[in-house]
């Protein structure tokens, strides 16, 4: 029986530049073959694989394109006073249109600049958006500082908690339309300069957001300080930390979860309540566009006050994304 040599190829690898001399060498083996993995980004993060970016877009790529698809054959048959009722098409149109004035209307801005005069023009509707923007801003910011340290406190003080308990619970469900008149009436009084840095409808549109909006952030806070690992409380007893450091040592950094969810639900209620509150208090942003478009009664508004309607919703889930980013990257590594 004859031996059937092998040759050292089929037992080994071959041997790289990068291996040691005299090193063992290993099979290969076809089932351990290196396997590619996504590029990272910064701070941690990962790119999807496409197979998985796949899965997670087409269902909402199908439910989009059914709702354009079932709003384009049904908007034909709903009849208003304006006549029908406006398609993705005519939406979509509407919007070019009210890019071509904006766009109109800063070349007569610029004109004007130019020949040394102010423009007096009435704002676009890119205007409007951007107002909007700063307006909720405004309002959210003035939240956040008012219901983040009072709901550290209220975390840390079972006393405290109890007292405000109470008024956050019924100041809580108080519509804007309700606070409108109050914040109307208080802001004329107070603000009685011709010409103030802010304008009068300006300021009472943030203080209606903040009024409406501070309350999930306050009470997430105060949930997240209260529900603090017991073993932190009782190191802060063992290092004899005096209460301001164990605010910013143990207390914040354990409550953050908790103070960016309240903030994402927060921003979303004042961008809610922004339209109505711009709509009454006549602030020149996207709650008046619509109202005066309402107003206005062409065949056009009608298209012109779905644009609106699509850009606030789009706006609000572009602001609920970034909330949710903030939120994902300070809650990195922690369980809540």
């Amino acid at each position: 029986m004859n031996a059937v040599p092998l040759r050292k190829d089929e037992i080994f690898a071959t041997p790289s530049q990068d291996q040691e001399e005299g090193r063992p060498l290993l099979p290969v083996s076809k089932d351990k073959a290196p396997v590619l993995t996504a590029p990272t980004l910064p701070f941690g993060l990962k790119l999807p694989e496409p197979r998985a970016a796949l899965e997670a877009a087409w269902p909402p790529l199908a439910g989009i394109g059914g709702f354009l698809a079932l709003w384009a054959l049904l908007a034909p048959l709903v009849q208003t006073s304006l006549g029908a009722l406006p398609g993705p098409g005519d939406v979509w149109s509407a919007f070019l249109g009210l890019i071509d004035e904006y766009q109109a209307a800063r070349i007569t801005a610029a004109e004007s600049v130019a020949a040394g005069y102010a423009f007096t023009g009435p704002p676009t509707f890119i205007d409007q958006i951007v107002t909007s923007l700063e307006t909720v801003a405004a309002g959210f910011i003035l939240a956040t500082i008012v219901a983040v340290p009072l709901g550290l406190v209220a975390g840390m003080s079972k006393r405290v908690n109890a007292a405000i308990n109470p008024l956050v619970q019924v100041m809580r469900p108080v519509s804007p339309l309700a606070w409108l008149p109050i914040v109307t009436m208080v802001v004329s009084a107070s603000v009685t300069s011709d010409d103030p840095t802010l304008a009068k409808s300006f300021i009472i549109s943030a203080v209606v957001v903040m009024l409406c909006s501070l309350w999930p952030t306050l009470i997430n806070t105060a949930i997240g300080t209260a529900s603090i690992d017991k073993d932190l409380i009782a190191v802060g007893r063992v290092l004899r930390l005096g209460w301001f450091a164990k605010l910013t040592r143990l207390v914040l950094p354990s409550s953050l979860p908790y103070i960016f969810t309240g903030m994402r639900l927060s921003l979303g209620t004042g961008w809610m309540v922004l339209i109505a509150a711009e709509m009454l208090a006549q602030n020149p942003g996207l709650g008046k566009f619509v109202w005066d478009e309402f107003q206005n009664g062409s065949e056009k508004s009608l298209a012109r006050i779905m644009v609106a309607v699509v850009v606030i919703g789009l706006i609000g889930f572009a602001l609920d994304r970034v909330m949710m980013a903030m939120q994902a990257f300070v809650s990195r590594n922690r369980t809540v």
